[in-house]
């Protein structure tokens, strides 16, 4: 009999440089959506069409390429260190809780998911891992991760659910898609709440 096992998440391990890439990828794109809903154009274009020239092209996705053996090697809080955000290009911006969600769920889908450790040796993150990697690198502030944890705990509540989400995360029986739901519930929640 054959056993059917499912996919295995990318074994590379996470770059700084490409994770930041991705991140200002979907942050830009997102920028297009918040607008007011009657305007359809970006800013760059509607100044583009005013002038008569033509836009510049969306950047495309970043391609995903072998992150630096030392990046592979070093712990997360490295990130941190002023010295090695400079090198990096001095990356983060200040991002509303839902957009913390959104890039905890892109963190997860992107570099796979774990429990029982904040990251595999693999790079694969738990909820709590992929806030913590993004903290560290910028994007979102102690208030926006406390905001975050709060409209994760209120989602699981609403299940019925009243144990702390790290711990839910944890338990044999979950799956990553039931980890990527809950965290797009929180955010969709966090959207509504601004």
């Amino acid at each position: 009999m054959t056993v059917a096992t499912a996919p295995e998440a990318p074994t590379l391990e996470l770059s700084a440089d490409l994770l930041v890439a991705e991140i200002e990828h979907y942050l830009a794109a997102r920028v297009r959506t918040t607008a007011h809903p009657l305007v359809t154009k970006t800013t760059a274009e509607l100044i583009a069409e005013a002038l008569g020239t033509p836009a510049a092209a969306p950047a495309p996705a970043p391609a995903f390429t072998e992150p630096p053996r030392l990046l592979r090697l070093l712990p997360d809080w490295v990130l941190s260190v002023p010295l090695v955000r400079q090198l990096h290009g001095g990356y983060g911006r200040t991002v509303t809780p839902a957009e913390h969600l959104e890039l905890t769920a892109l963190v997860i889908e992107r570099y796979g998911w774990t429990q029982g450790t904040h990251r595999s040796r693999s790079g694969r993150r738990c909820i709590l891992g992929a806030q913590a990697v993004l903290y560290r690198l910028g994007y979102g502030d102690d208030r926006t991760v406390a905001a975050a944890a709060d409209h994760l705990q209120d989602a699981l509540a609403a299940r019925g659910i009243h144990q702390p989400y790290h711990q839910w995360n944890d338990d044999p029986n979950r799956s990553r898609d039931q980890v990527l739901a809950l965290v797009r519930e929180a955010a969709s929640a966090a959207r509504s709440t601004r």
